[in-house]
């Protein structure tokens, strides 16, 4: 299956797309990504919502790339998102780095990149674009979305913000809100770009690139998708080298290595600030905030709901999840859950595929 990425451009003055901040943008675009034919009904749609760091291109072999799909394994013809039968849509989000509209793009204002100027966008925020793109396209409700992490709590805010619109939701590894531990780590992540001296309060576009502050940064967040289990099974002790150390300055040992090459490999790919935008509006989320409670804030859902939880995600711990279906059926709606057993941490929404894909077929199927 070949895929090509796609363009929504809406907000153009003199309308303005309103943010959750007061602040407004103007000529917002969406890149997407579709799989499958929309039917006559409109309703056979499925939105794949990402995670922090992913992109619109969710499934096949880009035909300009020739890069497979960060969730390649899960859509398709006969996968648990079914082409044959659903017209999958995924979009990078606003604020993103991958073809939507975020600090690396240009300021209609001013023709020179947002950069530090661009306004704090919400997951809501996200959400409300990603609504504008999918009535572009003619969906007239969707029959489910679905995401992890990140993209889980898009998932979650879709079924209260649209309640009509949303037949089925699959959130995936993700929470309410990120945890005190999760709030502090996020903050050493920042830290490392902020203090980059080539990060230039955020206008390094044309003059320099923080490698060093967004590479620390990919490091410190990537600990948070791993599990301790996954680390001891995969490296251990094992040095990078040979059996002796060097006794030099500086990590020899095969683990300390996988992250360094993680670290360099990212910045190949992302844009600080939108590392900084993004980890910020996970930070924002906070649902149930705004009405007092969580049963309360899935009052107005109609969605039927799947969550997925992982054993050993420390990120977004099992009872994180557990929080959540307790709270949709005391709001009297009709939620499972169900924790995936795996070693390998928060990421193994990417890694455990054959797990989730058999459980989401069957939800879908239900």
């Amino acid at each position: 299956m070949y895929s090509e990425t796609k363009y929504y451009t809406f907000a153009n003055p003199p309308d303005l797309f309103q943010l959750e901040s007061g602040r407004q943008l103007s000529s917002v675009t969406l890149a997407y990504e579709t799989y499958g034919i929309l039917n006559r009904a409109g309703d056979n749609a499925i939105l794949i919502l990402h995670g922090f760091t992913a992109d619109a291109h969710a499934a096949g072999v880009h035909r300009e790339t020739g890069r497979v799909g960060w969730w390649d394994d899960m859509i398709g013809p006969g996968k648990a998102f079914d082409t044959d039968k659903y017209f999958v849509v995924c979009s990078n989000v606003l604020g993103g780095c991958s073809g939507s509209t975020g600090p690396s793009s240009m300021n209609p204002e001013t023709g020179s990149p947002y950069g530090s100027t661009f306004p704090v966008v919400t997951i809501g925020d996200m959400v409300n674009g990603q609504y504008l793109l999918l009535r572009s396209l003619g969906v007239e409700s969707l029959a489910s979305v679905s995401g992890a992490s990140m993209g889980g709590q898009q998932a979650l805010q879709w079924m209260a913000a649209y309640p009509d619109f949303v037949r089925s939701a699959v959130p995936i590894a993700c929470s309410a809100r990120l945890s005190a531990l999760g709030l502090a780590l996020m903050e050493v992540s920042r830290q490392a770009i902020l203090n980059d001296p080539d990060w230039l309060d955020g206008a390094y576009y044309g003059k320099a690139f923080p490698v060093k502050g967004l590479s620390l940064a990919r490091m410190a967040a990537h600990l948070t998708y791993v599990s301790s289990e996954f680390l001891d099974l995969e490296f251990g002790r094992k040095p990078w080298t040979d059996d002796k150390y060097r006794y030099k300055l500086g990590g020899e040992f095969d683990v300390q290595k996988y992250l360094r090459d993680e670290g360099q490999t990212f910045c190949s790919r992302f844009d600080p600030n939108s590392f900084l935008y993004l980890s910020q509006a996970i930070e924002y989320f906070d649902f149930g905030k705004e009405t007092g409670s969580l049963a309360s804030a899935f009052k107005r859902c109609k969605s039927q709901v799947l969550l997925i939880s992982f054993r050993t995600d420390w990120l977004f711990p099992v009872a994180h999840l557990r929080e959540l279906q307790v709270a949709l059926h005391e709001a009297g709606k009709n939620a499972s859950h169900i924790t995936v057993e795996t070693t390998n941490g928060h990421d193994a929404f990417l890694t455990d595929w054959k797990k989730i894909s058999l459980l989401i077929s069957e939800f879908l199927e239900s």
